[in-house]
């Protein structure tokens, strides 16, 4: 009777808990330990309500997303290169010119190694020469139109420097500027107001004020042009432009206003190479347009410089006789001015030299401690043991130039 009243009970509890007592092993409950990832889907779809908030989470999401896309900003665009304004030149129906184009040797620093034909120009490396700058100013000038000529080095000079404790370097040991220049000018380009010019070290150079990234630096056998644009009906009229290998490297650069109106020079100044000049009647490199160049240019653009050669080929030596501190070298800068054929050989022209050519000094260039014989104190052997006044003594007899010596 118990019995029968225990499985009552228990079919009772069943029943009251809507499902069937398991009869078999197949209708027997699955295991507890059902797997999280196959369970997950089954109580997703049991509750609609976490359903739908995933769907929200998911759209928010993708919103956002969106959103940061959006407003993330653009990667900048390079810049096209500004439009090539200059225009490919007619053919000249007058005359051209037919002398060469050559550098006069008045128009030369002494250290400037000019071969005889091909306008191949080297320099003197030899008792601190090779800390001096070397200048040489063509003698075909510009007065109208358009033209350019070709530069290329060909080789770089590697001479010994003196070593010891307070021996400095000169930089950059090799230099290259490339320009124009008026007749009167200095022979070192973008020295003075009077020339204006480009150097290997990517600069713009007018008065001693150097304005970096106006072009590309250059090296060993690169074909650079110089083009000068004095055509008034040109869009880059009264410019000055760069080129490499034919390729432009520079804008073109407006010459400054002193330098418009006025005839000017090809010039180039260098320090520790070599180079070889071209100034027509082909370019070495052909530019986007056709330009002529400097060599074949119409006469009526050009002014020629002749050289200064005296009647019976015979050049002089002046020695002046003055008394000490008592305005010597202004006399002799006043006779200079007046006579610029004549070359300066003097300490004083060493040291000025040597300023020009970017070599530091103890307390300045203007300080002197006699102006009859200043004092080198550059720091290099070479040129405070007055080494270059041999040198000097050496090449000035074989110049065909006029001197003012100053003993």
């Amino acid at each position: 009777l118990n019995l029968l009243q225990a499985c009552l009970e228990f079919c009772f509890a069943m029943a009251s808990d809507g499902a069937a007592p398991p009869t078999s092993a197949a209708e027997a409950p699955a295991p507890a330990d059902v797997p999280e990832a196959a369970a997950a889907p089954a109580a997703a779809s049991a509750d609609p309500q976490a359903q739908e908030a995933s769907a929200v989470a998911m759209d928010t999401t993708e919103a956002a997303a969106a959103t940061e896309m959006q407003a993330a900003p653009e990667p900048p665009k390079v810049p096209e290169p500004p439009k090539e304004l200059e225009e490919s030149a007619a053919d000249i129906t007058g005359p051209t010119l037919k002398e060469e184009v050559a550098f006069n040797t008045e128009d030369t620093t002494m250290n400037v190694m000019p071969s005889q034909r091909g306008n191949l120009l080297m320099m003197l490396t030899d008792g601190g020469m090779q800390y001096l700058l070397a200048g040489a100013r063509a003698n075909v000038g510009m007065k109208a139109g358009r033209y350019f000529y070709e530069v290329r080095i060909v080789e770089i000079l590697d001479p010994f420097d003196a070593q010891g404790p307070y021996s400095r370097v000169v930089q950059p040991r090799n230099l290259l500027r490339l320009g124009f220049c008026t007749s009167t000018s200095s022979l070192f380009v973008g020295d003075t107001e009077d020339s204006v010019g480009f150097d290997s070290e990517g600069h713009f150079i007018h008065s001693r004020t150097f304005s970096a990234g106006a072009t590309q630096r250059f090296g060993r056998d690169q074909v650079m042009g110089v083009l000068l644009n004095l055509d008034a009906s040109s869009p880059n009229a009264n410019t000055i432009s760069l080129f490499r290998d034919g390729m432009r490297v520079s804008q073109p650069m407006p010459l400054p206003e002193n330098l418009k109106g006025k005839t000017l020079f090809p010039a180039v100044t260098y320090r520790n190479i070599s180079l070889s000049l071209n100034f027509g009647p082909a370019p070495k490199a052909e530019f986007p347009f056709k330009c002529h160049m400097l060599g074949k240019g119409a006469i009526q653009d050009l002014e020629i410089a002749k050289a200064k050669i005296p009647k019976d080929g015979k050049f002089e030596v002046l020695l002046p006789v003055l008394l000490p501190d008592e305005g010597t070298f202004d006399a002799v800068d006043l006779f200079l001015q007046q006579h610029p054929d004549y070359t300066e050989l003097s300490d004083r022209m060493v040291l000025e030299w040597c300023e020009k050519s970017g070599i530091s000094r103890n307390r300045g260039y203007r300080w002197r401690s006699s102006n009859d014989k200043p004092e080198m104190s550059t720091g290099v052997s070479e040129l405070d043991n007055f080494s270059i006044r041999r040198v000097l003594r050496s090449i000035a007899p074989a110049q065909k130039r006029n001197f003012v010596l100053m003993a």
